[in-house]
């Protein structure tokens, strides 16, 4: 078997903006601007006012923005906040065959990164930036879609970090001694555990916020001589062995690195849910569109789905549940779709929609079925039926979930998206426009604190 860490830390010390393909680029630019967006709306994350207020007492700094706001924060304590905002509403993108959202942890730790070398008059490029994303998008993602297994730990945090300790190295242009205890650091802070998934905890997206700040902290580590385990993915404790159960494969998928650049291979979520429940929302969409029925019409809805579905959002509707609960139930996302036509931001922020009885009434219609789907990491292919008030039954068949490459966005639904998430973040319309023009030209940006002063708010 193949140790795959030399691989990776050769792809991350090696990767240049000149060496990606347009597409590759043009992808990357489009899930920058995504997370952004996501970012400002993480404006409504739980408890987001008192997080602000705890991380400012841990110790002040001019390093870094905390998006939302004028203050200033240490570079890992920024990365802290704001991939908690990015992941705290589920609505940031990911990658479906490593059952990953890579970009949360990276680009907060990035932006923050460069804010800081910014404040230190060695300013970022937007070339850079683009490159070290992509890296980091590969290492994340290889450890996901390498594993054979069942999602046993929190990927977007395991994972999630080992990709921002990536990006944070390549834009510092470490060798690969340094890259490698970048890697190794990392691994000693790796964590995040189902647990909160299971339980609807706002504890998932501060794990991010965890991860994000540890890929800071790992890279400054070992710029400062520490060193790093080495045989940390394939070794008696590593990462396989440990958070995979032992279940991977890597001839084969280590060959990926260099010559597939997986953020082409990056899912919009369009809406701000669990992404394993967009399926029952894409379906009822498509039937309505095709019926035209209306809520009250429907007498049942089944949806048959793989293990992975099943397992972390075939969670039963359950009364006065919390929003992070409420997003990961395909019961109530589905209802909630049905009563109010739409999935947004504002069906998960109050008790009035969470606690509304007739949403509770239509998500005692929907049921969740595993289907005998043999990959423990398929999302798809998804089955559905309906059956309406006149007895009339009606089935669909999901291949590809709206959002998925194969299943992809249109730029106007995608600019759609970032301005809905913008407004619902309070930022000024005009800021967001400028935003999406700075991110398209983003290859000519010579200093990447551009975006993140954008986030912020007086």
């Amino acid at each position: 078997m193949t140790d795959p860490f030399p691989r990776l830390v050769d792809h991350v010390c090696r990767l240049r903006h000149d060496m990606l393909p347009a597409s590759t680029v043009e992808r990357m630019k489009v899930f920058i601007l995504d997370t952004l967006g996501v970012g400002a709306a993480g404006a409504n994350g739980t408890n987001l006012a008192a997080m602000n207020a705890l991380v400012e007492s841990w110790g002040r700094g001019d390093d870094a923005r905390v998006w939302g706001s004028q203050a200033r924060l240490p570079a890992p304590s920024a990365a802290f906040v704001n991939a908690y905002r990015i992941h705290s509403l589920e609505f940031d993108c990911l990658h479906e065959r490593a059952v990953l959202h890579p970009m949360a942890a990276i680009l907060a730790a990035v932006l923050a990164y460069g804010d800081r070398r910014a404040s230190q008059g060695r300013p970022v490029s937007g070339r850079a930036m683009i490159a070290a994303c992509v890296a980091g998008v590969d290492v994340a993602t290889f450890l996901g879609f390498a594993a054979r297994g069942p999602v046993r730990f929190f990927r977007p945090s395991t994972a999630g970090g080992f990709g921002a300790a990536a990006a944070i190295a390549s834009l510092a242009g470490y060798d690969a001694e340094t890259t490698a205890n970048t890697l190794g650091i990392q691994y000693s802070q790796t964590s995040g555990t189902m647990q909160a998934h299971v339980e609807g905890s706002p504890c998932l997206g501060l794990q991010v916020g965890f991860a994000s700040r540890a890929g800071i902290v790992s890279a400054d580590l070992a710029a400062a001589g520490f060193t790093g385990p080495r045989d940390i993915l394939t070794g008696r404790h590593g990462y396989f062995r440990l958070f995979e159960a032992d279940r991977f494969e890597i001839d084969g998928e280590i060959d990926r690195i260099g010559r597939e650049f997986q953020i082409e291979e990056m899912a919009h979520k369009p809406f701000p849910s669990g992404r394993l429940t967009h399926g029952a929302v894409h379906a009822l969409m498509l039937l309505q569109e095709r019926l035209g029925f209306a809520a009250e019409d429907v007498r049942a809805f089944e949806c048959f789905v793989p293990s992975l579905v099943a397992r972390l959002v075939g969670r039963p509707d359950v009364p006065n549940s919390e929003p992070n609960y409420a997003k990961l139930c395909i019961p109530f996302v589905a209802a909630t779709f049905l009563r109010r036509g739409a999935v947004d931001v504002d069906g998960f922020l109050g008790r009035a929609t969470l606690d509304d009885p007739a949403t509770h009434a239509i998500a005692a219609r929907v049921t969740v079925v595993e289907d005998d789907n043999p990959d423990p990491n398929a999302m798809t292919p998804q089955r559905f039926r309906l059956t309406l008030a006149d007895g009339s039954v009606h089935d669909l068949v999901l291949e590809h979930v709206l959002g998925h490459p194969k299943a992809a966005l249109s730029r106007a639904q995608h600019l759609a998206k970032f301005r809905a998430a913008w407004r619902s973040g309070g930022l000024a319309a005009d800021t967001g426009d400028r935003l999406v023009a700075l991110v398209d030209g983003l290859e000519t940006v010579s200093d990447i604190s551009e975006l993140s002063g954008m986030l912020a708010r007086g």
